[in-house]
């Protein structure tokens, strides 16, 4: 089961990843953290990046080293990582790496209430769905193919997952496309039927559902 952190925000996590060989200022921790693509790795919010250092030094996972300043911009202050800092940094990818938790995506609530859409309208949208997850695999296997030249697969693990996660998410939605083209879905005569011109047929589906329900 995950722990519950001190600082718990995947920007913190990514902050202390780079700055384990050098103290830096604030500015020095975004450009690096651009500079290491950790913004296509996760949801960065660039503008939490002053309250997440802040909250690491609070914690003890980074600490003040000094401070510089160039002409007349204000003062910057520069951190590096603690012990306690790299305890945490390790710990915590550990977790990362051992312990699956659910993602709830986008995705996934939007199927959650599918029924709302007719099955022909659910068809189509996955079509364009589709046409997008297409295109994304084939940037990903070109991007991963370029860096592969120039870095060791180590550093291009969570990019072959990504591509791996595109994957099956596209197939999955072809499958599910494919039945509703060739009407093989279960019970999509019934679903379609709940739609009429005034929107979904709520009685009707709660008796499907019930029916469905009885049977089990």
């Amino acid at each position: 089961m995950a722990k519950k952190r001190t600082v718990n925000n995947l920007l913190a996590l990514a902050v202390l990843a780079v700055m384990q060989d050098e103290a830096m200022h604030r500015y020095q921790i975004a450009a690096r953290l651009r500079e290491y693509g950790k913004d296509q790795d996760m949801d960065i919010k660039w503008g939490s990046l002053y309250t997440v250092v802040q909250n690491l030094a609070k914690a003890g996972f980074l600490e003040v080293v000094g401070s510089e300043r160039a002409g007349s911009r204000p003062e910057r202050v520069i951190y590096r990582i603690t012990d306690s800092g790299r305890t945490e940094l390790v710990d915590w990818t550990r977790e990362l790496i051992a312990e699956p938790e659910p993602e709830r995506g986008r995705y996934i609530a939007g199927l959650s209430i599918l029924a709302v859409l007719p099955p022909d309208e659910v068809a189509e949208l996955l079509g364009r769905r589709l046409a997008v997850l297409e295109e994304q695999i084939a940037q990903v296997q070109k991007d991963l193919a370029d860096l592969s030249t120039k870095l060791p697969r180590l550093f291009l693990i969570e990019t072959e997952y990504g591509l791996a996660v595109l994957e099956a998410e596209a197939e999955w939605t072809r499958a599910l496309r494919a039945e509703l083209l060739e009407g093989t879905f279960p019970g999509q005569a019934e679903w379609q039927s709940w739609h009429g011109r005034g929107g979904v047929d709520t009685a009707r589906a709660r008796e499907y559902v019930e029916g469905a329900d009885t049977t089990h």
